[in-house]
């Protein structure tokens, strides 16, 4: 029998790829008139695997990208604006979603995504310790974070016991950028084509950053932990900044005995507000300008990313719905880990919404490397960095400039 049916192609990476192919029998009886094809690509053949297809006008119809990747496809002008769109479907401004997810989809005030799952990071911590240490709560300032970490390393000591209070991994960059948007942001400067990493907020920061290893509250390099969890359930290390998908890791890898022992919590503040910031990563799905279906497109995009689609994503996969109204589901309710990250997303500030960041976040973790092992100065590092920033934003500064000029 011929199938008369639109199909459109969709795009997903990782497990993702895998786990939406659950909601799609839905979708498809509720629309009879659309079949939908999906492709899994693995993360790490993603990013090259799209631009070989804009290249080749071979793109999707739907995509999923990571948020830190919209910029670089707006900038192609490979996107799809979802602002009409979402006003005719009666969300514009997407008010159910949180807010700082939904910045990271809209470049020159433009709309370009819709959030599909959002990952943002928290303090993770030893219950126990931190009592041992005098402390009935975890640290809500950085402040208070060292006055912690003074205590129980000062108690490990005299006990002849190894204890770092924080892990702050040298080769992670997330951290030293949490930091830097507590302190206020100001990565780049000169609209957004020069590095500002050596300006006075992210200096403090980045220096702030450099004293845990300093005064050995965390540990410098990889090569003390060769086992996060077993640090983690031996004492090793008591406190540690991760996403989402270590609840699970965490109730698996953790001994029973020690389950009672550990809790997320929002994370502390630099600037004294309350929750600190934390950033708004995940992913978002994305209609491509060149695709012929995008009526059928957005159908699909309003399907997956209802609320009880997002619920259902959920308990299929652990991630974390962007809708705030997802969150008065039971399935996330019971789940005592899942509060700070609810009211973690309740203040997450959007990144530096430029093709680069990426890049440059990657290159960083570097430079944190030689600060931390005290290589160099933090004001020779940053500046030294925002040299190496400089060129990888020339491309950028010459766009702009041309801009200025004008014709």
């Amino acid at each position: 029998m011929r199938d008369d049916r639109v199909t459109i192609r969709f795009w997903a990476f990782g497990n993702e790829g895998e786990n939406v192919q659950a909601l799609i029998p839905e979708f498809e009886r509720d629309n009879p008139g659309i079949h939908v094809m999906t492709q899994q690509i693995p993360w790490t053949a993603a990013h090259e695997k799209l631009l070989t297809g804009f290249a080749g006008d071979a793109t999707p119809d739907v995509c999923q990208l990571g948020n830190t990747w919209i910029p670089e496809f707006a900038v192609l002008n490979a996107l799809e604006p979802l602002g009409t769109y979402v006003t005719i479907a009666g969300e514009s401004g997407l008010p159910d979603f949180f807010s700082g997810v939904v910045k990271m989809n809209v470049i020159d005030s433009t709309l370009y995504g819709i959030p599909w799952y959002v990952d943002t990071r928290v303090l993770y911590y030893r219950k126990d310790i931190l009592g041992d240490a005098g402390f009935s709560r975890p640290p809500r300032t950085w402040a208070e974070m060292l006055r912690m970490c003074q205590v129980i390393k000062t108690r490990a000591k005299s006990r002849g016991i190894l204890r770092y209070p924080i892990f702050l991994p040298t080769n992670e960059w997330v951290p030293v950028i949490i930091l830097g948007v507590q302190a206020g942001g100001h990565f780049l400067k000169d609209g957004n084509t020069r590095g500002n990493f050596s300006g006075k907020e992210f200096t403090r920061a980045f220096s702030f950053l450099t004293s845990m290893y300093r005064d050995e509250y965390s540990p410098t390099g990889m090569s003390l932990i060769t086992n996060l969890y077993n640090s983690f359930a031996d004492g090793l290390i008591c406190m540690y900044i991760t996403g989402p998908w270590n609840i699970g890791e965490f109730r698996h890898r953790i001994p029973p005995a020690l389950q009672d022992a550990w809790m997320t919590a929002p994370l502390p503040s630099l600037d004294d507000q309350i929750p600190g910031a934390s950033l708004p990563l995940g992913t978002s799905l994305v209609i491509f300008r060149a695709s012929k279906h995008k009526s059928e497109a957005w159908t699909f995009i309003r399907f997956l990313t209802a609320r009880q689609q997002m619920v259902n994503f959920y308990r299929i996969t652990g991630n974390l719905p962007p809708r705030q109204s997802a969150w008065t589901d039971s399935s996330l309710r019971a789940n005592v880990y899942m509060r700070a990250f609810y009211d973690q997303l309740q203040r997450v500030d959007p990144l530096p919404l430029i093709p680069e960041w990426e890049q440059v976040v990657i290159r960083l973790q570097q430079y944190v490397e030689l600060a931390a092992t005290g290589t160099k100065t933090v004001d020779e590092t940053l500046h030294e960095f925002d040299r190496e920033v400089d060129r990888m934003l020339e491309k950028r500064r010459w766009i702009v400039e041309q801009h200025r000029a004008g014709p």
